[in-house]
């Protein structure tokens, strides 16, 4: 088994020194499932909710979530990111959301594009709550990454 690289030689968490990490350009992709109502999904499209649209209210909080990262998750690193792109695919009920980041720099942004699609998704449901309360959340996975020493990673 190879060895955690947040874990020191004594058991302890620790941030890693990626100062010696030759800098790359790197992209990850999360996808993730907000399943609804018909209904529900049928305002959030054609642009009625009550609290205004839930698209771009949700593209933006994926936005600033995917900057936040490193305040919300121990041990990541502050990342100077180049691009962030929040997406959304209509079902018959249910929306898909996939978050793109990419940055140049020494370490990943799996967990800032995985934030960024959690955060998008968590806004859905709350812009739409009042009319369906039974909203699921689900299927949060990292889909792509590429860049840096491990090379290029494809869910299948």
């Amino acid at each position: 088994m190879s060895k955690l690289s947040h874990i020191d030689d004594k058991g302890q968490a620790h941030m890693v020194d990626v100062s010696d990490k030759a800098s790359t350009t790197r992209v990850a992709v999360a996808r993730a499932r907000v399943h609804m109502l018909a209904s529900t999904r049928e305002l959030i499209q054609a642009g009625s909710a009550a609290k205004g649209d839930v698209l771009a209210t949700a593209r933006i909080a994926g936005i600033q979530a995917a900057k936040k990262t490193s305040d919300l998750i121990p041990l990541c690193h502050p990342l100077m990111i180049s691009k962030v792109t929040i997406d959304f695919v209509f079902g018959q009920t249910h929306i898909d959301v996939k978050a793109m980041v990419k940055v140049e720099g020494k370490t990943g942004v799996e967990m800032e594009a995985m934030t960024a699609c959690s955060i998008a998704c968590l806004t859905l449901y709350d812009m739409v709550k009042a009319v369906d309360r039974g909203i699921v959340i689900s299927d949060l996975k990292l889909i792509e990454k590429s860049g840096g020493k491990s090379g290029t990673f494809k869910a299948g």
